[in-house]
Order: structure tokens, then C-alpha cells, then sequence
């Protein structure tokens, strides 16, 4: 899954075509962003990321998303 979210952005969503996964990210500072995965009509929280450039955030958002991948 390829994320582009910029560090303005205060919410995001993302959705993988091939497995249906949704992940929707949501900050009220820009600095720390809430991360959820699950599907369009119910997610759960995975963990939240301090990230300072957007290039941080969108390494730290795939991260977090391989390592909830790899528990199931």
C-alpha cells in the first residue's frame, strides 16, 4: 500500500483495492496522527505517529501498517 499524505493534511483515508483493507489517519495538531485500520464501516485503533516532515509520516504510516499486517 503506497500512502501520500502531507503533514497539513488533518485526515486522510486509504483503501487497498486488492484486500479491501482501509486505513484513515486523523490529527487535530499535525504532529501526532491516529492511526485506524479495518474496513469502511468498522476500524480500530492500531496506534499513533509523531512524524515532523511528510516524509516521515507517510515511512512511519507503512510501518505501522506492515507490523499490524504481520500479527494476524
Amino acid at each position: 500500500m503506497k500512502f501520500d499524505m502531507s503533514i497539513s493534511d488533518n485526515f486522510a483515508s486509504f483503501i487497498d483495492k486488492d484486500t479491501g483493507m482501509a486505513v484513515f489517519i486523523d490529527s487535530f495538531d499535525n504532529k501526532e496522527f491516529e492511526v485506524r485500520i479495518g474496513t469502511i464501516s468498522e476500524s480500530e485503533s492500531v496506534g499513533s505517529i509523531i512524524a515532523e516532515s511528510t516524509q516521515e509520516l507517510n515511512e512511519k504510516l507503512l510501518e505501522i501498517i506492515n507490523k499490524n499486517r504481520e500479527k494476524k
